[in-house]
């Protein structure tokens, strides 16, 4: 019986009754100032009559323009203020004219193509006060089907300037039926470029991406039997780790040594560690530790990003709470209090200081938040939906999750303040994301 419960919150049919919460303060938004740079972002110069490479040069644009929104750092100087900036040399660039509209940054580029048919693209990007380069000038070459890579990357380097961890090439591993049975796919974190991974005629569930972001850790019901595996997505190598018992809820250590999730492998749904270093996975050999040790049942484990702790699900007070232990193991303690209500799939920030984690309130689902520092719970949807599966953006500011707030379960982004909601697929149903780092 408890086992069916277990497979009941990790395939997402929660069912109980949550209060509101008794001891801990709510608020409906997550704070937080940002600062807004003010992103000078002309179109680019194109040095071609040829449409194609226009068309490319738009491409790149959009992209880039996309991403820089995305980030909320900056704010994008309105294109009709170009109008009253004269013709611009991206070598030899008037600052007053990008001062005179209020630009801080100015980011210029120009696009050619090769004789091959590859597109050339020039990048730029000054600091309009000090009339300085931010970043040196750069050339890249690239096919025509790497040009969203290449505004991506372009993306993350200005991203690094600021000291922020790069985001937009990172990408989103999830589960979805959209060739008709439950199969692994990723994709950018925009939703584009969907790529599909496994090829079975079983369900594969629950993927996880290592740090290094070349493997993922999976459910598969291989044999009918809920097994832990690994799979390595650039050689196509899949290693058991534990086809004993049931096997859910995989999550990578920092350090990509370790892999913490639950089984039912000695009788009861308890939390797991195996190790998972390279040298591990190469011999096929895991050292597995249990964790935890009582009749009820402890589930969907998350490490902090120090890896010295796991946040866990638990029902062992009666309703299924939010704990932390260490992770050896030890140091167990609870840190939500709601009384009889029904909390699950706990995530950490990357940063340290939040854990997001679903709340089911008037047979709604809605994601929340936890300050650990202020013991602050802060709401982070808001729909008569069922919005489930919550994983971080490496930087902390984005939440990936899935939601059947447009009908089917679909994959969505959202702001870590809960503004920006944006729905990232539409073909078939989508669930169970987790975004690489």
């Amino acid at each position: 019986m408890k086992q069916k419960k277990l497979v009941a919150w990790t395939i997402l049919t929660l069912a109980a009754v949550w209060p509101a919460f008794s001891q801990q303060e709510v608020v409906m938004t997550i704070t937080g100032g940002m600062p807004a740079i003010s992103f000078a972002l002309p179109k680019f110069i194109v040095n071609s009559s040829s449409a194609q490479t226009q068309a490319a040069s738009d491409e790149i644009y959009q992209v880039l323009s996309d991403d820089i929104k995305y980030t909320r750092i900056f704010q994008l100087v309105p294109k009709s203020y170009y109008s009253f900036i004269r013709a611009l040399d991206p070598k030899n660039v008037f600052f007053k004219d990008w001062e005179s509209i209020q630009a801080n940054v100015l980011f210029a580029a120009q696009v050619s193509e090769t004789a091959a048919g590859d597109i050339v693209f020039e990048r730029y990007f000054y600091d309009v006060k000090s009339q300085r380069q931010i970043l040196p000038g750069k050339r890249y070459q690239a096919k025509k089907t790497d040009l969203r890579y290449l505004a991506h990357r372009t993306a993350d380097e200005i991203m690094k300037v600021y000291g922020e961890k790069p985001i937009f090439t990172s990408k989103i591993a999830f589960v979805s039926n959209r060739d008709g049975n439950d199969e692994l796919y990723m994709m950018d974190y925009d939703g584009a470029n969907a790529t599909r991974l496994t090829f079975n005629q079983v369900v594969d569930y629950s993927p996880t991406w290592s740090p290094d972001g070349k493997k993922i850790a999976y459910t598969s019901y291989q044999n009918l039997v809920p097994g832990l595996y690994i799979l390595n997505i650039y050689e196509g190598v899949r290693t058991a780790v534990s086809v004993k018992g049931n096997n859910f809820s995989p999550a990578w250590s920092p350090d990509g040594k370790k892999l913490a999730f639950t089984s039912s492998m000695d009788g009861n749904s308890e939390i797991y560690t195996a190790e998972a270093a390279d040298d591990n996975i190469k011999r096929k050999s895991f050292a597995i530790k249990r964790l935890t040790f009582n009749s009820a049942i402890d589930t969907a484990p998350s490490w902090s990003p120090t890896g010295r702790e796991i946040v866990f699900t638990s029902d062992r007070g009666g309703t299924p709470q939010i704990y932390i232990m260490d992770a050896e193991g030890s140091n167990v303690r609870r840190v939500s209090f709601g009384g009889s209500s029904y909390l699950d799939s706990p995530a950490w920030s990357p940063v340290g200081d939040k854990i997001v984690f679903v709340a089911r309130v008037e047979n709604v689902f809605d994601l929340y938040v936890l300050n650990i520092r202020t013991n602050q719970i802060a709401k982070l949807t808001e729909s008569n939906a069922r919005n489930e599966s919550p994983s971080w953006s490496a930087d902390g500011r984005h939440v990936v999750f899935t939601s059947n707030m447009k009908g089917g379960l679909q994959l969505f982004s959202i702001d870590a303040d809960a503004q920006n909601l944006r729905q990232l697929t539409t073909k078939g149903e989508n669930k169970l994301p987790d975004w690489s780092r």
